[in-house]
């Protein structure tokens, strides 16, 4: 995993292939598929982002977007937007070697899917993994989604270069319009991840674990049913500060995260990217402007010394 290079023609050739013969770019799931993909099922899972000869300098991004009803078409417009952020980070060189990996979160209290994972790509795989998504639309309709088992897999079950070989965080996004359960349960973590538990781990817990390798982001974006809720925004602020936003346009996502990644690898300034952004014809710039603004420029503001040799997580320190 990990291999290859992007291509926009080559995405562009399946699209329209798939507009010419009716095809969904999400099959796997509008074939009727109700159980996880095998490639994307977190049971026994370590998904590696790992450097190699064609990818000297590995990045880990994940991004992680809410499945349920209340989300409705969020998954299928950031599907269209891929060429865009791809675009941005490799031809604008905010990172030199992303690697992205994709996943799904549902409700664990009811959903038959709540966690889906896929790889950490560099070439056109990363759409492949989108296409195996279920969106299966369920929730419990209590504003609370199972985001705590994701953040739990991302902090115990994710191994990645960048921070054992070079001691920087890797980049997650959430994209979601709800509360998270309070605690990662026990039950549910044996059931849909594999670890046996002795106990359920408090979500403040997990997000302490998550936030050492991984600079984490919660986007809360227009055109889900809870955009603008203070309630789900204070919510994640408590849990993540700043890092917890409000996006006007749900067609900015896409150019939110590329942006984001650009300054936090200092490879932009923000006027320098919304400069990028109305050259690639993006409507975004506003948006994203707003949206960064409030994440105080989009730059990394600590560094993390590199892990002690072995060191799986815990234990660091931030200057």
């Amino acid at each position: 995993m990990g291999s290859g290079i992007w291509s926009t023609d080559v995405y562009d050739a399946a699209d329209r292939y798939r507009r010419a013969t009716g095809a969904s770019a999400f099959s796997y799931s509008d074939s009727g598929a109700r159980t996880v993909h095998a490639a994307l099922d977190p049971r026994g899972a370590v998904r590696e982002s790992r450097d190699s000869a064609e990818h000297p300098q590995s990045l880990a991004i994940t991004v992680l977007f809410d499945v349920t009803g209340s989300m409705g078409n969020v998954p299928r417009v950031l599907q269209t937007k891929l060429p865009q952020l791809l675009g941005l980070l490799l031809r604008q060189g905010y990172a030199r070697d992303p690697q992205i990996m994709f996943g799904a979160i549902g409700d664990a209290t009811c959903d038959r899917v709540p966690l889906q994972v896929g790889q950490f790509e560099s070439d056109n795989r990363m759409d492949d993994d989108l296409g195996r998504i279920v969106l299966e639309g369920g929730g419990g309709g209590q504003m609370t989604e199972s985001y705590e088992l994701a953040l739990y897999f991302m902090a115990r079950h994710t191994a990645i270069d960048c921070w054992e070989k070079r001691g920087r965080r890797g980049y997650l996004f959430v994209i979601g319009d709800e509360l998270a359960y309070p605690r990662a349960k026990a039950r549910e973590v044996a059931r849909l991840i594999g670890d046996d538990l002795r106990e359920d781990v408090p979500l403040r817990q997990v997000v302490d674990e998550v936030t050492r390798r991984w600079d984490t982001y919660y986007l809360l974006p227009a055109g889900s049913a809870y955009a603008g809720n203070r309630k789900v925004l204070d919510f994640w602020r408590g849990l993540l500060g700043q890092n917890a936003v409000e996006l006007d346009d749900l067609d900015a996502v896409c150019e939110t995260i590329a942006l984001t990644i650009g300054l936090g690898e200092q490879a932009i300034d923000l006027d320098e990217g919304l400069r990028d952004l109305r050259r690639a014809g993006s409507a975004a710039t506003g948006t994203v402007s707003k949206a960064l603004a409030r994440l105080g420029g989009g730059r990394r503001t600590e560094v993390s010394p590199l892990p002690a040799p072995g060191t799986k997580r815990g234990g660091v320190s931030r200057l």
